[in-house]
């Protein structure tokens, strides 16, 4: 039987209560100012592309021009080299904050006076890829190869290799394939996250810190976007005292600014980094971090923990770890199985919803089974011990296993009496009550009507799933 879709794309996350993220000295921010480098990689034929570079510059609605070159375009990278980048070292040297470099191989190459700047002022410096390219139509082997070739280049220009990833103008696989090299301490080609994270790639746990393409300065050459440097100073103080905020409330968060040195570099524009820069310095607890620092102290405050995954395992497995969640129905798992799972259903929450789906969805008599599948509360299978592991732990958390014998006895009256007039045992999430609050609803539902009764007992069905449910899954 063929493996049912998988869904691979993760809305769940850090969920709904996300770690504090415990920064170094109390830190209730991480700031990561990453400078882009990529004069000398773009598209130019010079560098054996087809056309020119267009994207990213500030000539409005630029195309690439086919097999030439294009003077003005080539030019303002130039000034992103020549000038915009030594502004901003001396900006960044001088008030001692460090920066993480995304740099294209083929422009550290033909750029050797900054990167002898950027490794004296001790910055990071984390591949961009190969060349500043689009890599979404490459073939994976293609991609793979230009990946490694990175990586070489890297190493020979920088003289040590890279530890930190970002292509930027990705590839579905990009991630994956970085991944696989087993290189990299962390890889930032996603924007879904106010913290890093980690994700499995086969046997191999990968860090994700997640990057920005809003509280970056490429929004001065794109539409909708900054005009000038004050709109980006605002953005960045909003952004910044939001996630100040959280992190004063115990949330700490971690806030990435993206920056170019043909963009930020003009001196109208940077005006706006500076304000923000002062405005950021005024405040206690903020860590102005390189990645790579970021990605040490998650591995080490928040080191990765594997657990058996629902939406990775095979068909057999499933059914064996989830069929009895539902007591004695292991059905509802087969059918579950073959929805379209993914990471959000690898939680109690997610794995939850589609296992009640296949309840609720089933016919009268499938679901009146599910009822009857249950014991009667202290009755005759508990008095046997004949319960499964997960019943006989529901209700010796609510002392039902140690009834006097008037007690025993009036449960075994009230059990009689419900299913002769219902045709079902009465059903209630234990772990949530009492041994008197139960007693209290067994005789307030035994005078409700059955259709009332069945769709409370179907409704606590569900409840005692989510909670077993919890005891083994996230």
């Amino acid at each position: 039987m063929p493996q049912p879709p998988r869904y691979p794309r993760d809305f769940h996350g850090h969920g709904e209560s996300p770690p504090d993220a415990a920064w170094p000295n109390g830190a209730r921010i991480a700031i990561s100012l990453v400078l882009n480098y990529e004069e000398g990689g773009e598209n130019n034929i010079l560098h054996g592309d087809g056309q020119s570079e267009a994207f990213l510059s500030d000539i409005a609605g630029a195309a690439p021009w086919a097999n030439m070159r294009h003077w003005n375009m080539e030019s303002i990278y130039d000034y992103g080299a020549r000038a915009g980048f030594w502004r901003l070292h001396r900006l960044f040297t001088g008030l001692n904050i460090p920066v993480t470099i995304f740099g294209v191989a083929t422009a550290l190459a033909r750029n050797p006076e900054q990167v002898v700047a950027m490794k004296t002022a001790g910055w990071e410096i984390a591949s961009h890829g190969l060349k500043w390219v689009d890599n979404r139509d490459m073939a994976a082997d293609v991609e793979r190869a230009q990946i490694g070739e990175a990586i070489r280049l890297h190493t020979e220009v920088v003289g040590a290799p890279p530890r930190g990833w970002y292509t930027g103008r990705c590839s579905v696989n990009t991630v994956d394939l970085v991944s696989e090299t087993a290189q990299m301490d962390w890889i930032s080609d996603t924007y879904d996250d106010d913290l890093p994270y980690w994700r499995q790639v086969g046997q191999r746990d990968q860090l994700i810190i997640p990057y920005t393409l809003e509280a970056n300065d490429m929004r001065f050459a794109t539409a909708p976007g900054y005009i000038e440097g004050e709109q980006f100073f605002t953005y960045l103080k909003d952004t910044f005292d939001v996630l100040y905020a959280e992190g004063l409330a115990g949330a700490a968060k971690m806030f990435s600014v993206g920056l170019h040195c043909r963009l930020i570099g003009r001196p109208g524009k940077v005006a706006g980094l500076m304000r923000f820069l002062d405005y950021a310095r005024g405040h206690q607890g903020v860590w102005f971090a390189r990645r790579g620092d970021i990605a040490q102290h998650w591995a080490k405050t928040h080191p990765p923990k594997r657990f058996e995954r629902p939406s990775q395992m095979d068909r057999a497995a499933f059914v064996a770890r989830f069929g009895g969640i539902f007591e004695h129905s292991a059905w509802i798992a087969e059918r579950a199985f073959d929805l379209e799972l993914g990471p959000a259903h690898d939680t109690a929450v997610g794995l939850h919803n589609a296992l009640a789906r296949m309840f609720r969805s089933a016919s009268h008599a499938e679901r009146l089974g599910v009822l009857n599948a249950h014991p009667d509360l202290a009755g005759k299978l508990a008095a046997a011990k004949r319960l499964t592991a997960e019943s006989s732990a529901e209700q010796a958390s609510a002392a039902l296993d140690t009834l006097t014998d008037t007690e025993r006895e009036t449960f075994t009256r009230l059990n009689t009496a419900y299913v002769q007039k219902h045709g079902f045992p009465f059903i209630i999430a234990v772990r949530d009550n009492t041994k008197a609050s139960i007693l209290h609803a067994f005789e307030t539902r035994l005078n409700n009507g059955s259709e009332t009764e069945f769709a409370t007992a179907c409704a606590q069905v569900e409840r005692i799933a989510r909670l077993r449910l919890k005891d083994i899954l996230p």
